[in-house]
């Protein structure tokens, strides 16, 4: 990104533009990160600002993402293309959305943890800190930044509410931490001193600051590595667990939402199509097939 900037004056021009308009919309650091990152790789590939080129040379770009191997990810493709069309967005260019592709998502449902896994992997920690780091993601069901943001005035062990600020949307929202975490959030609190966030890290000079997204990564891989569990666990499996299991636990769809902080019902709803609930529990027709044939 810095690389496009310095080498290309009307890249860090649109840059700065796109900057504006998301500071001002609202919108999230990541959003701006994801766009100009995918917009700097696709600039410094033509030695131009995006904002320059035809519809031809931008439909071969895409069709290169599309075919190599090496591209870095499979939502690359899909964050290049947001980009193209908020830049043109902002910078006023309304024929050049027309030509860029729509794309339809894959509909994949979220890896979910089982009750024992979930233990194991509370249970896996020797740190008290990384212990509640886990605990927090899975037990109030927070995206990692949420996490990372939660100061200790945010805190009510007496109520045992936690107050999420500006979550995604930047709404507000209150979730129970329940009594377990409470205990846990109390010692933590007691012995550790964490000052200003509630988890702490340290700079190259040995300095406290904000607790890093790679530090919780880190935290969760080699907790991992501690366990059994094959599934592929991030910051978000723990919060489509927490979700899943609060259904499967008789609580409502539409509290659901609030306590997640979705905007939208439809977010919601996956989770119905994975939590074990109902009337009856689903089961495999084989384990009744064998119990009446025995």
């Amino acid at each position: 990104m810095e690389c496009a900037c310095f080498s290309l004056p009307k890249f860090n021009e649109l840059y700065l533009k796109l900057k504006r308009h998301i500071e001002i919309s609202g919108k999230s650091k990541s959003t701006l990160s994801n766009y100009t990152r995918c917009l700097a790789t696709m600039a410094l590939h033509f030695n131009c600002s995006p904002e320059e080129l035809d519809e031809e040379q931008v439909l071969d770009y895409l069709q290169h993402l599309k075919t190599q191997s090496n591209t870095p990810s499979s939502s690359y493709f899909k964050h290049t293309v947001y980009g193209l069309r908020f830049a043109y967005k902002v910078l006023g260019i309304a024929g050049k959305r027309v030509f860029l592709p729509s794309l339809k998502l894959p509909k994949k449902l979220p890896v979910v943890l089982s009750h024992r896994e979930i233990k194991q992997l509370l249970n896996a920690p020797q740190l008290l800190k990384h212990r509640l780091v886990l605990a927090m993601l899975y037990g109030c069901g927070l995206r990692r930044f949420e996490l990372l943001n939660i100061k200790l005035p945010d805190i009510d062990l007496d109520r045992r509410m936690l107050h999420i600020r500006e979550g995604k949307g930047r709404k507000d929202r209150y979730v129970p931490i329940g009594e377990h975490l409470s205990r846990g959030l109390r010692t933590y609190i007691e012995s550790e001193k964490p000052y200003l966030w509630l988890f702490n890290g340290k700079n190259s000079q040995g300095e406290l600051q904000q607790f890093s997204e790679t530090g919780v990564q880190w935290i969760i891989r080699q907790t991992v590595k501690r366990t059994d569990i094959t599934k592929h666990v991030t910051s978000h499996v723990l919060r489509h667990t927490y979700a899943t299991h609060l259904l499967e636990m008789g609580l409502d769809i539409m509290s659901l939402k609030e306590l997640l902080g979705h905007t939208d019902i439809r977010s919601t709803l996956v989770y119905l199509h994975i939590a074990q609930m109902g009337r009856e529990r689903v089961f495999c027709p084989l384990d009744r097939l064998y119990k009446t044939v025995k």
